[in-house]
């Protein structure tokens, strides 16, 4: 089990959202892994002004979108129809039973129906 950040998880994180920061303290209470897209990282960093985001991005594994990864996501995208590159990366590092937080509860339904993984959503 996991949490895993889309970039609209990240901006909770960065803005102080409560129910994000709650389920944040739980998983580091309970050695959960938390892990986002370096694609995620990049549509929200802005710079060294955004301290709740820089500490969760300290504990964070943030995985590269290398050769393999864009290989399955481009992959991903065509069956399911749609072409959000950094939601399909983020998608892709989602496994059975992890929490994916998002602000796109919809489009990450349909990704994950296309790779066959369900996974609990936090809506944010």
């Amino acid at each position: 089990m996991a949490v895993i950040l889309d970039a609209g998880g990240l901006i909770a994180i960065d803005r102080g959202d409560r129910s994000t920061t709650a389920l944040l303290r739980v998983a580091q209470a309970e050695s959960i892994p938390v892990r986002t897209s370096a694609g995620a990282v990049a549509q929200v960093w802005r710079g060294s002004r955004q301290a709740n985001l820089a500490r969760i991005l300290t504990g964070t594994e943030t995985a590269p979108l290398d050769r393999q990864a864009a290989k399955w996501v481009g992959e991903l995208l065509a069956r399911a129809g749609t072409s959000d590159v950094v939601d399909g990366h983020v998608s892709i590092l989602v496994n059975p039973n992890d929490t994916i937080v998002t602000s796109d509860a919809d489009d990450m339904r349909g990704l994950l129906q296309s790779r066959g993984v369900k996974a609990r959503i936090h809506q944010v």
